[in-house]
């Protein structure tokens, strides 16, 4: 923003048919019924269209209309303030010049020649206001209904198979962006073509959370439900501040709320609050559970006044909450609370957060599929490379497994209740760093945090059973021979040290290393599924393998080769490792 007084993913390569597409997940293309063909008029085609509709209510600061959106840069003119507008960031600027005073009369004024993008996401010059205003009459008035659906959205790219009339497969078209699918179902709402959605696709909802779907049922079902799940600011002020109690009163409700930044008369408290969770029960009570896993009740009410809507918090012993808090942001997900005197508060919505701990639920968790250690922290050192590709198996009857080099060694584990809140032990021979009482702080189906003093360690759960993609991976790690084909570091292909080494992947989990000089060393591997594909490799301190020891990101697979990237912190390639099938 400038102000002036004055003025890749994963790459499956899947070789089947005419179809090359990247994508981030593992996609087969096989031969549809006629059935799953989108028609012109039918209800999945409408509501996969509404879906593509460019939604223009960001800006409604600027322009007042939800049908067009003004494409940045643009420079306006606030109050005698020129302010050019790159990123939909400085429409906030835009609303604190609004209310820095309440006195004032707010004007805002465009500097033309304007670009404006419209519902179907053509683009047209606009010279002045006269010809916005003739642009925007046939629009919505403020938080009126309309077509576009904004609660849920592709995560691109996706694949259509496209078909001749004697439903043949000719073609495949991927798309990239809603302009792409609005165009290309324009053409099947024309009858023009003849097509059906390559499955499975993954939808994202306005919070960020992600759902897999896999049929054409799914997919019309998921729509039709998260049509009216979000607040579509659909008004002409920026930012959700503008809602009403009953709005707020059934967002609260609709989760769990996640602390995530907590300051308190200017003291930040972020390290003794962060994660706490708080659940808004419909009868004015709120519920809260500690990181330790210890529940306390208390109440909330919310009014709105001229300050706008406040969020009121009684706690008999958590007395930093009590406040009538002003709700001075909602953004998907998120809700933020403030008050006078150095007081904020900062909670994200996580519908997979447990509130309700006890040892049965924790138990029941532990065992319905493996475990990976994601993150061990012992006394500040990250020692979790040590357990890649060794999963633990919690058992019903106290036993705990860990699968090293593809043979489970037995332990035990035991749960119980704290002062501090539940804990976890676990009793494993020769693995001294994971022999500790672990507190539970965060309990969820996929993930549980544990902490022990200065230890921290976290559990991301595994099941390879549900997961197409893992398991075609799997099957094709386990089909034959492996070779080192390819290892850049550096800018540098340097692949000379592991010339004629073997790897043979086992079902098991182990992985046999062969030498040159047959001589056989063990390994351990375990692909899984972690905001993407991911194939972890540990060989232990056998060189040269032991630079190999990696959590790496997929980056293609095929029967016969396999492309893994180490990323760094900013999330640049570090190294990429290629593995070629053995001729």
């Amino acid at each position: 923003m400038k102000i002036n007084m004055k003025t890749v993913l994963l790459i499956p390569f899947f070789a089947l048919l005419l179809f090359v597409s990247c994508q981030d997940e593992v996609t087969e293309i096989t031969q549809p019924e006629e059935k799953e063909a989108l028609t012109a008029e039918s209800e999945l085609t409408n509501l996969m269209f509404s879906t593509s509709i460019m939604d223009g209510s960001a800006d409604n600061i600027i322009d007042h209309a939800s049908c067009t959106a003004v494409k940045l840069p643009v420079t306006v003119e606030i109050n005698g303030l020129q302010i050019i507008i790159d990123s939909e960031e400085d429409f906030k600027v835009i609303e604190a010049i609004f209310n820095e005073f309440d006195d004032d009369e707010d004007e805002l004024d465009i500097i033309f020649p304007i670009t404006i993008i419209l519902s179907d996401h053509e683009e047209i010059v606009l010279n002045n206001q006269d010809e916005l205003e003739a642009l925007i009459e046939d629009c919505k008035e403020e938080n009126e209904e309309d077509d576009d659906i904004e609660c849920i959205d592709f995560q691109y790219p996706i694949s259509f198979s496209v078909f001749n009339t004697d439903f043949q497969i000719i073609d495949v078209v991927t798309i990239e962006n809603d302009r792409q699918l609005y165009r290309f179902l324009k053409r099947v709402k024309n009858a023009e073509v003849i097509a059906s959605l390559n499955f499975p696709i993954t939808l994202e909802y306005a919070d960020g959370t992600t759902l897999q779907v896999n049929n054409n049922e799914e997919l019309a079902k998921t729509i039709k439900e998260a049509k009216n799940i979000c607040d579509e600011d659909d008004d002409n002020d920026y930012g959700d501040d503008d809602f009403t109690k009953e709005h707020l009163d059934e967002y609260l409700q609709i989760c769990p709320w996640v602390v995530y930044e907590f300051k308190r008369n200017d003291i930040n408290k972020t390290e003794t609050y962060k994660e706490y969770a708080l659940n808004f029960k419909e009868d004015g009570v709120v519920v809260m559970r500690a990181r330790g896993g210890n529940v306390l009740t208390g109440t909330w009410n919310t009014r709105v006044t001229d300050r706008g809507a406040l969020l009121k918090l009684e706690f008999d012993t958590l007395v930093d909450f009590n406040l009538e808090w002003v709700v001075y942001d909602i953004e998907y997900g998120k809700i933020k609370l403030f008050e006078v005197g150095g007081n904020r508060v900062i909670m994200k919505k996580n519908c997979d957060v447990v509130i309700d701990i006890t040892k049965e639920r924790i138990k029941d968790y532990l065992q319905e599929c493996l475990w990976r250690i994601a993150r061990l922290n012992i006394e500040g050192v990250d020692t979790e490379k040590n357990y890649i590709g060794t999963p633990l198996k919690f058992y019903d009857d106290n036993i705990v497994k860990i699968r090293i080099n593809g043979n489970f060694i037995q332990g035990s584990y035991q749960i119980s209740e704290k002062d501090a809140g539940f804990a976890l032990q676990i009793e494993l021979e020769d693995r001294p760093e994971l022999k500790l009482v672990w507190i539970i702080t965060l309990l969820q189906e996929n993930l549980i945090k544990l902490e022990n003093i200065n230890n921290q360690m976290v559990l991301m759960r595994h099941c390879p059973d549900e997961d197409d993609d893992l398991e075609y991976i799997d099957n094709v790690l386990i089909s034959g021979e492996w070779e080192v084909a390819a290892y850049h570091i550096d800018g540098e292909n340097k692949p000379e040290e592991f010339y004629m080494y073997t790897l043979n992947f086992m079902e098991t989990g182990n992985i046999k290393v062969t030498d040159p000089n047959d001589g056989i060393f063990n390994g351990s591997w375990l692909a899984y599924r972690n905001e993407g594909l991911h194939l972890g490799l540990f060989f232990g301190d056998n060189a040269p393998f032991n630079d190999l020891n990696h959590r790496w990101k997929i980056l293609e697979i095929t029967t016969e080769r396999i492309e893994l990237k180490d990323l760094s912190a900013s999330g640049t390639i570090e190294r990429i490792l290629v593995l070629e099938k053995r001729i």
